[in-house]
């Protein structure tokens, strides 16, 4: 999707496990995207379990936090965000931290709204500033170390 074009009207109308659902899938492209970008070719389970660590509960809620503390979002992006997080009715799975899990299911919240919304630049404006980031955290925990 290039174009700026609404999918759904009002999107900030569905629920937050509705926004969820389409930006888990969204989120998920976004990463295999850029591992390709990155990498060209590189095998196919390498390439799995570098996006595992990218999706999992633990790397979004560190974008959930980076995304609510920034101050970049505007305020309707910053309400999905935080009705994502504060869903109560979230299931977390047995190797996830709940906190973690909510605020995941935020960020998901958050990038299908978006993409319901039709606004592909807004995604990936955000999407690299998670990366930017991501990286920028990766780099001092390893000096750390």
């Amino acid at each position: 999707m290039t174009e700026e074009t609404q999918i759904i009207q009002r999107p900030q109308g569905l629920s937050p496990l509705t926004l969820a659902f389409m930006g888990d899938a969204v989120y998920e492209v976004f990463v295999r995207r850029e591992l390709i970008r990155q990498s060209g070719s590189m095998p196919a389970h390498a390439l799995h379990e570098r996006a595992v660590e990218l999706v999992r509960c633990s790397a979004q809620a560190k974008a959930y936090l980076f995304l609510n503390d920034s101050g970049l979002l505007e305020e309707t992006e910053a309400d999905v965000l935080r009705r994502g997080r504060n869903n109560s009715s979230v299931k977390c799975p047995k190797n996830a931290n709940l906190m973690d899990y909510r605020m995941a299911t935020g960020v998901e919240a958050l990038f299908g709204y978006l993409f319901l919304a039709g606004k592909q630049g807004r995604m990936e404006e955000l999407f690299r500033m998670i990366l930017e980031r991501a990286s920028i955290t990766e780099e001092e925990e390893s000096r750390q170390r």
